[in-house]
């Protein structure tokens, strides 16, 4: 299924705030670490964690001009995405279609990457123009969702369930719940808190950040298990050899895919009480996540 219209559009937006951002800092930074964080962020992508972010503040009857907090969630993304496959992580040399950022530069200057774009997303945070009286909260969620509360959190989880045969599905939800899911659900919450929504729609938007985290999970896992690298991007089958645990080496794939559908179905429910007309972008991102290919 190709991406929505829509999700194409955020894309070339994001894309061209992304260059221009690190354009306007690139004789402040090291050349060679300036050159390692632009091959990582501007290495393709759909950008659905910023792309989600706009369309939850323009649900929410948003109007201003949020670009630096998307960007920022990006940069953080694209962090993870750096020290996620370092040696002493999952060693991939592939990513997007291209060589990882240490295969590309070095390890060290893999690592230093990461943890300016880390920075980098706080940055873009306190550069906000819309309601600036929101960047304290924006930023404690952010550290939240990122941190040892969230992703760093079910990174850890992740790596000490490798190999254990003891788990179940309460287990790995934990694990993803943390390691994608705060970070998606937080571009939710950020769009809502941003557009200034009424409580019962915020916590829906909440609620249906916390359905597509799990979502985009289950797809990840599903697509490791059965497309090819050339497909994915990145290195396939990677779950398996590394003896993950995953909602495929739990339920395997059937009831995998089956609870793939379950929950879009708690995603979808989570829309109802924005106007429909304004959560038909939601409502598509959900199902192109569900029946993506890559």
């Amino acid at each position: 299924m190709k991406p929505p219209e829509f999700l194409q559009q955020r894309q070339q937006q994001i894309e061209l705030a992304l260059s221009a951002m690190m354009q306007k800092r690139q004789t402040r930074i090291p050349q060679t670490l300036w050159k390692a964080m632009h091959y990582s962020l501007m290495a393709g992508g759909k950008r659905i964690r910023p792309a989600l972010m706009l369309e939850v503040y323009q649900a929410c009857g948003g109007k201003g001009d949020i670009m630096p907090v998307a960007m920022s969630v990006e940069c953080m993304h694209s962090y993870s995405l750096i020290h996620d496959d370092l040696p002493c992580m999952d060693d991939d040399h592939l990513r997007r279609g291209i060589p990882t950022c240490h295969v590309a530069f070095d390890e060290a200057t893999a690592v230093l990457a990461g943890d300016s774009l880390h920075t980098l997303s706080f940055e873009l945070l306190s550069e906000m123009t819309v309601d600036k009286d929101l960047t304290p909260s924006l930023v404690q969620k952010m550290a939240v969702a990122a941190g040892a509360q969230g992703m760093g959190g079910g990174q850890v989880l992740d790596i000490e369930a490798e190999g254990r045969v003891d788990l179940d599905l309460l287990d790995v939800e934990r694990i993803h719940i943390h390691k994608t899911g705060m970070l998606l659900r937080y571009c939710c919450e950020a769009g809502a808190l941003l557009a200034k929504a009424e409580p019962e729609v915020a916590h829906a938007c909440a609620r249906y950040g916390e359905a597509v985290g799990l979502l985009f999970q289950i797809a990840d896992d599903i697509l490791d298990a059965t497309a090819t690298d050339a497909e994915l991007g990145k290195s396939a089958g990677k779950d398996q050899a590394q003896e993950k645990s995953t909602y495929v080496s739990i339920l395997g794939i059937e009831q995998a895919q089956e609870k793939l559908q379950e929950m879009l179905e708690i995603a979808l429910e989570a829309l109802e009480p924005l106007e429909e007309k304004a959560a038909q972008p939601l409502v598509l991102l959900a199902n192109y996540i569900v029946s993506r290919k890559t």
